[in-house]
């Protein structure tokens, strides 16, 4: 039987843009491999498939900051005005079209789930995967585990949900529940991020009245910040990219830039602290000013709870065509900042005693950080880096774990004390009802995978034989979906040594060994608790104008030059983009040569 099952050199799971960009990057160093990529989905795309192409959608990004940088969306080709942000049916036709020129669509299987992985028996990983209904096996001598953050949507439990008797659905299935636009007098959304303020944004332009809940309970609206931004009206996507601005960021990654003594003395002086805490306060300040939020009661319910510096990629941009903010004014959205006691027939019962008539409901809910690949056993996902139950550890492991976080901390905190204050939190904050066997993501262990990508194991290191693309949220998608891919495709060769002093933050003189791997991989991971508790708070890997810098780190790794700019001023403060990253795989398959 075993010769029946297909094989591959690589095998990709999932078609959005690390799975694409990936792909991409091993098929120009490996050109004769065998590659495929699976996608459960019936498209290419990942966020961006015809399946979750939502009425409006649009990115967050402006064209020219979204775009792989060796396939410009230019505008004769797409259409797309500078200063646009692009409608999600271009992006979903520019992937595809970038996917066929870089020969990725031709090996891509649409509607193909990855039902487990488990280790092979000679090497490389045992997939079972079904499509169309028909089980199937594949036997992969490399894997790329390319899902992404925003796969598994988390979906509550309410009590009386049995009885609402309307459509109750996930802003991820927004686009299969879009005749709820036209059928509809009225609709409930819950939620508070981005993920809300577009479903809320389209049943409103459509006339359609919403009652918008956004739970006491919870984090509060995420920031939304205009286009431009600071008094000199600064292009927020070229803004977080402009590298003596990421210097005012926390970063523990952050020296990788080259700019070690800068930031030391920014984030360890205490004139340096007081000019970063300027910076933050004069965004802050000018984001809430620009969106007047406080000129009107109703909008007021919308100002974020919590200040800009501890926010992570929650970070949204204002894309819409009209005046979002009107809408709540004139009353045709109603903002309601309480808890969803309870549903009832065509009822919402919310904790402040208001009872909401409603014809449908949509929950932007936000969604679970556990891999959607199961791996077998089980025990296997402790060993690659991926969330588990910690109850689930031996007591030997649990400890170790603890002392690298224990560590970790110390370290952070060390060199940043400004991270010491931490915000205070939301104190009437509970965690949404589970569905099934859902877990909540705070009851999980973090992501632990070194430079957020591969595991930090003896064994894990010695195969070189899976990766995990885009396991992180970040302004940078376009860049770093790029420099990951050949980060990964450089390590499976064995161009990568995690072993190196350069690699490390050991000791001067000394080699590390699998303790300083875990250990660094920990920090890196565990920074974000402390950075962003706002955020994701180190659940998974996200950041904003740390972006630069991650980028800066796997190209440091891959040594090719990081500083791109020519040096000097144009460095310093000239915005980083796409375009400073063409050519970048063709710059390591001239230094290291091409299969």
């Amino acid at each position: 039987m075993a010769d029946s099952i297909e094989s591959a050199d690589l095998v990709v799971i999932g078609a959005g843009w690390f799975g694409l960009s990936s792909a991409k990057a091993y098929i120009q160093i490996h050109p004769t491999h065998k590659i495929l990529i699976l996608d459960s989905a019936p498209s290419i795309g990942g966020v961006w498939c015809t399946s979750r192409l939502y009425p409006q959608l649009k990115s967050n990004n402006m064209v020219g900051t979204y775009e792989n940088p060796d396939f410009p969306m230019d505008e004769a080709t797409w259409g797309v005005k500078p200063g646009s942000h692009i409608p999600g049916q271009v992006v979903h036709d520019y992937l595809s079209a970038f996917a066929e020129k870089f020969g990725v669509l031709e090996r891509t299987r649409f509607n193909c789930r990855v039902e487990s992985v488990e280790r092979a028996e000679k090497e490389g990983w045992k997939l079972t995967t079904t499509t169309e209904g028909k089980e199937g096996y594949l036997l992969a001598k490399k894997l790329i585990v390319a899902t992404g953050m925003t796969s598994q949507p988390f979906l509550p439990d309410f009590e009386g949900q049995e009885e609402f008797g309307r459509p109750l659905f996930h802003s991820k299935d927004f686009l299969k529940n879009q005749e709820t636009l036209e059928t509809v007098k009225r609709v409930t959304v819950l939620g508070g991020t981005k993920s809300a303020w577009d479903p809320v944004y389209a049943y409103a332009t459509k006339g359609v009245h919403v009652d918008w809940v956004i739970r006491e309970s919870g984090h509060g609206p995420c920031w939304m910040s205009p286009p431009y931004v600071t008094p000199f009206k600064k292009w927020l996507e070229k803004l977080v990219h402009t590298r003596f601005l990421t210097w005012m960021s926390p970063c523990i990654w952050g020296a990788a830039d080259g700019y070690g003594t800068v930031r030391s003395y920014l984030h360890g002086t205490a004139i340096g602290r007081f000019f970063v805490n300027t910076f933050w306060s004069i965004l802050g300040g000018d984001v809430a000013s620009l969106m007047k939020y406080d000129q009107h009661p109703e909008t007021a319910k919308l100002k974020p709870w919590m200040e800009p510096l501890w926010t992570g990629n929650g970070l949204s941009i204002m894309n819409y065509p009209t005046d979002f903010l009107e809408l709540v004014r004139s009353g045709k959205v109603k903002v309601h900042i309480a808890d969803i006691t309870r549903l009832e027939q065509r009822k919402v019962i919310l904790s402040s005693g208001d009872v909401i008539e409603t014809d449908a409901m949509l929950c932007a809910t936000g969604w679970t950080h556990a891999s959607p690949v199961k791996f077998v056993p089980q025990i296997l996902e402790a060993e690659l880096g991926l969330p588990i139950l910690p109850s689930s550890q031996a007591p030997r492991i649990k400890a170790e774990s603890d002392f690298l976080t224990s560590r970790a901390d110390e370290e952070i905190l060390s060199k940043f004390p400004r991270l010491k204050n931490q915000p205070p939190g939301n104190k009437k904050f509970k965690p949404l009802p589970l569905t099934g066997q859902l877990v909540h993501n705070e009851k999980l262990s973090p992501i632990d995978l070194y430079r957020f990508m591969v595991p930090a194991t003896e064994d894990m290191v010695a195969r070189r034989d899976i990766a995990f693309a885009g396991h992180l949220l970040t302004l940078t998608t376009a860049i770093a979906a790029q420099i990951q891919g050949l980060w990964i495709t450089a390590y499976f060769d064995g161009k990568i040594d995690p072993f190196s002093p350069s690699s490390s933050s050991s000791p001067e003189g000394t080699k590390p060994d699998i303790t300083d791997l875990a250990y660094q991989t920990r920090l890196h991971n565990r920074f974000g608790k402390w950075r962003y508790p706002h955020g994701w708070a180190g659940q998974i890997p996200d950041f904003v104008f740390d972006g630069l810098p991650y980028v800066d780190l796997l190209l440091g790794d891959l040594g090719l030059v990081c500083r791109r700019k020519g040096g000097g001023w144009r460095e310093a403060t000239e915005p980083y983009g796409p375009e400073d990253y063409v050519g970048v795989v063709e710059e390591w398959i001239e230094k290291v040569g091409v299969e």
